[in-house]
């Protein structure tokens, strides 16, 4: 447990100390009008009290990620607490908040439309359409998982089927009303629910202390199979919303058209990823109650359980009695629900945003959120009818959000490199997050298939070429802009 203390009271620290060099890095104006004020027209455009913002925000980028990436992460051992610390810090942190600030400045736009204007039109119309493609893949996948649950919980008449429908007719509502009428009243208390649940499960951990595996053990792969899931890069895709995830980047500018003062950025982009973190740091540490180690210090889930949701569903149950495990369900349930329907608002303003539609008319609305809703749909059946379609969907989503999230990171450097601001802050997790997503590719069995070493070498490669590539851009645009002489 002292290794999971050092961590929490570092990433707690992170926020003050390293949160306030990453806001006087970008440079607030707090006296510079917003996009909520200036473009206000009650849909997307509406001031919100920062509270409310921080807890949206927090309920938007957390879903599940941070609670079953963490579980099954864990495995990796205690190497999995630096990543979540330090990637939280100096990953997480400087992607959504500048990201976030970026959108703010710049009257909320869409992450596309951020790629366009800092890494060129090319990349701008690949990642709208990479970038919404994704939007629909999260609204279809994290339909399912609550669908089931709730048939668990209620009589057998309400089954999967019953719960998928009305979970996508909520979709459809939450993304056709104004941001204040439904998300802006029941996400706080969700947030809160969330919050809640994980301080329960943080103090029993202090009551019950569990076996949590400490730096100075080693910081060896004990996950189950450790030559197919070397450390390096799988354990940084799988925990990615605890650490950095591309996802928090598309919906940053939902917040930013809320915003009504730069200063809340800190505590609402900056804020909410240090809180997933904490998310994603207990849950990885209660994980480690399931475990149990072979002579080869490997770890087990005890009882061959592997379901993140049974674990979840089981330490509640065990730990927090009765309210935990309702809270709990809460969380599991609403979390990934309140995450896809975003996704789907997040798309419905990207598509927008490409054809300059205009979102206060109902009607434009609906014309753009329908063939969305259907792609979804045919997304989610392909998942249910495939018995691994949802596992492929599932680790193809998880790379490509890491992909978005490196896609990012350079947009972030180029607008501090072109700002004569410290750019290294956004280019070390930037060329990282090059190497993890680029080496997974070639590593991963979905992918090239190809051995640890040639993938390394491959990932290093283009890893090194990206960043050249930058330099060269960089100087090039400069000294075309430069006045003659």
């Amino acid at each position: 447990m002292i290794s999971f203390t050092i961590s929490l009271v570092v990433l707690i620290a992170g926020f003050f100390i390293y949160g306030k060099i990453t806001e006087r890095i970008f440079g607030i104006e707090k006296n510079r009008p917003t996009p909520a004020t200036v473009q206000r027209d009650n849909v997307d455009y509406v001031p919100m009290k920062p509270w409310k913002i921080f807890f949206i925000q927090f309920l938007n980028i957390a879903g599940l990620g941070p609670i079953f990436g963490a579980i099954m992460g864990a495995s990796f051992g205690p190497a999995s607490f630096i990543w979540i610390v330090l990637g939280t810090l100096f990953a997480g942190c400087v992607h959504d908040y500048f990201s976030g600030m970026m959108s703010l400045r710049h009257n909320g736009e869409s992450l596309p439309e951020i790629h366009g204007r800092y890494l060129g039109k090319r990349v701008r119309n690949f990642m709208r359409i990479f970038t919404i493609v994704m939007m629909i893949l999260v609204g279809a996948v994290f339909v399912a998982g609550p669908a089931g649950l709730l048939a668990m919980l209620t009589p057998e008449s309400l089954n999967t089927t019953f719960w998928i429908v009305i979970v996508f007719l909520y979709y459809i509502v939450a993304t056709l009303f104004p941001i204040d009428k439904i998300i802006g009243k029941i996400y706080p208390v969700f947030g809160i629910c969330l919050l809640i649940m994980a301080f329960g499960i943080m103090i029993m951990m202090y009551v019950k202390q569990p076996a949590v595996p400490e730096f100075w053990q080693g910081l060896h792969n004990r996950s189950l199979n450790p030559l197919a899931n070397p450390i390096f890069p799988m354990m940084f895709v799988s925990i990615a919303c605890g650490a950095i995830s591309g996802f928090h980047a598309t919906q940053s500018p939902l917040m930013a058209r809320c915003m009504t003062n730069e200063k809340y950025g800190r505590p609402v982009f900056l804020g909410s990823m240090v809180a997933e973190g904490i998310l994603a740091l207990i849950w990885a540490a209660a994980a480690c109650y399931f475990f149990f180690e072979d002579p080869d210090g490997i770890a087990i889930f005890k009882s061959g359980e592997t379901n993140a949701a049974v674990i979840v569903n089981y330490l509640t149950a065990e730990w927090l009695g009765p309210v935990g495990t309702l809270l709990a369900m809460l969380g599991v349930i609403a979390a990934p629900i309140t995450t896809g329907d975003t996704a789907f608002r997040s798309a419905r303003i990207m598509v927008s945003e490409v054809f300059h539609i205009d979102q206060k008319p109902l009607k434009n609305r609906i014309l753009i959120s329908f063939p969305l809703f259907a792609a979804g749909l045919l997304i989610l059946v392909f998942s249910l009818t495939d018995a691994k379609g949802f596992n492929t969907i599932w680790r193809y989503f998880a790379w490509s959000n890491q992909t978005l999230a490196a896609v990012t990171l350079w947009s972030i450097t180029v607008f501090l490199y072109r700002d004569n601001k410290p750019y290294l802050i956004s280019m070390i997790p930037a060329l990282f997050m090059t190497m993890v997503v680029t080496t997974f590719i070639f590593i991963s069995p979905t992918g090239f298939g190809l051995s640890p070493t040639l993938s390394y070498f491959l990932g290093g490669i283009i890893t090194l070429a990206i960043m050249e590539l930058f330099h060269i851009r960089e100087r090039n645009l400069a000294a075309k802009s430069a006045p003659c002489r």
